[in-house]
């Protein structure tokens, strides 16, 4: 068959697409703008906010047998991306009658309480209303790689204490992304799921406790250390809208996402993998390696940064001016350019301390640390030797911090996250 897929370049469907190919389909890649790059040939650039026309879907799908929308969002814009075009593309799907397979979320329901629920919903049911053959696929949370769910999940079970939303018994079916693209695949031409919402999950609930710990056990790490986080610090965590939690993520959590495994076993003809089986064991040191940097490199960025601004604060006239102005006197600058000069570095000090927390994927920020660094070594060399040999090697000592900002400089923007 000639599959169009959506978000050919998205989490779900680059699973899609490796499956798709694998079982011997054509496929046609729903790209946007800025993944065309990368794409092969058999491309269609999508703008998911304004291909809102079903004059622009229908040249689109000639030849195509099956479309298959794996576009999805959280946060803004989920009105035109959940419900205005796909509606678009659906009505052009069912004018040239051409399958689809819509994958929607396990909550789109009437219990639906987020915009993000309530826009797939929206889409869902305009689709079952006006297409004589489609199919809407409703996931649980997907587990796999390169999901941004599944790494920031990864990425709490292996610290060493691991937190909790409220007491973690908020409850989950996770599934793995392969058996999800494994079940889309099953359902291409296959009308005997035709017009229904189908419940992809995992083989049974868990709670957010028993997951993560299943899920640590899977990365070959030792029992969790359990950290519950109150719900007044999820709350005002959601309020502050930070890419790890939102009001709507938490609102879907504590919802719960379960339901019954049976047409999820059905499609598949097995049980669909069990958290155990997440994770092959060939991937499992890299991974938990992945998953440690992400939070050892905020440790360091934290560490080098106290170290910044402590400097700075100290040098401004914690630590006696009169010693300061002493020492930049041996290098023979004395008066008020020797004051200008202890100020000007108390201040650099402590704008690379704040820089080194806010500011991301700015490698020119290690490189200009490493330079600082670099030429506060050389003056004190030339100037003040002795303290190459004081006993608490605070000269020595920069060796390890141009080692910490070299590893940060390399790192930094090397692993690029897809939606």
């Amino acid at each position: 068959m000639k599959v169009f897929v959506t978000g050919s370049r998205g989490f779900i469907g680059r699973h899609l697409v490796e499956r798709l190919l694998g079982a011997g389909h054509d496929v046609v890649y729903g790209v946007s703008s800025r993944d065309c790059g990368d794409s092969p040939t058999a491309r269609v650039v999508v703008d998911f906010v304004r291909d809102v026309q079903t004059s622009t879907w229908l040249p689109r799908l000639e030849g195509v047998d099956c479309v298959v929308n794996t576009v999805g969002a959280i946060g803004g814009g989920l009105d035109a991306i959940h419900v205005d075009v796909p509606t678009a593309l659906f009505a052009a799907a069912a004018q040239g009658k051409v399958q689809v397979i819509n994958v929607s979320a396990l909550g789109a329901d009437e219990g639906a309480q987020t915009a993000f629920h309530r826009t797939k919903k929206k889409a869902d049911d305009e689709l079952l209303a006006t297409h004589p053959f489609a199919t809407v696929v409703q996931p649980s949370l997907v587990y796999g790689e390169g999901g941004a769910s599944a790494r920031m999940l990864t990425v709490l079970a292996s610290l060493p204490v691991v937190p909790l939303p409220g007491s973690g018994m908020q409850r989950v079916q996770p599934i793995h992304v392969d058996d999800v693209a494994a079940a889309i695949v099953a359902l291409l031409d296959n009308r005997a799921y035709a017009g229904r919402k189908i419940a992809l999950v995992g083989p049974v609930p868990l709670t957010m406790r028993t997951f993560l710990a299943e899920l640590r056990a899977a990365l070959g790490l030792g029992r969790p250390r359990f950290l519950p986080v109150p719900d007044v610090l999820m709350s005002l965590a959601a309020s502050l809208g930070t890419s790890l939690v939102n009001g709507d993520m938490l609102s879907m959590l504590e919802r719960g996402n379960t339901a019954d495994a049976s047409d999820t076993r059905e499609i598949l003809g097995r049980d669909p993998r069990g958290v155990s089986a997440f994770i092959p064991p060939a991937a499992r040191a890299a991974l938990v390696t992945e998953a440690k940097l992400e939070w050892l490199l905020v440790l360091l960025r934290v560490s080098i940064a106290v170290v910044w601004v402590t400097a700075g604060v100290l040098s401004a006239g914690i630590y006696p001016l009169s010693e300061s102005l002493a020492l930049v006197g041996r290098m023979g600058i004395t008066g008020g350019l020797a004051l200008a000069l202890v100020y000007a570095g108390a201040v650099l000090d402590v704008v690379l301390g704040i820089a080194t927390l806010v500011l991301t994927g700015a490698r020119w920020l290690w490189a200009l640390q490493m330079v600082v660094i670099a030429g506060y070594t050389l003056m004190i060399s030339i100037w003040l030797p002795e303290f190459w040999l004081h006993p608490y090697g605070p000269i020595v000592k920069n060796l390890p911090m141009l080692c910490a900002l070299f590893m940060l400089y390399e790192l930094d923007g090397s692993k690029p996250t897809r939606r």
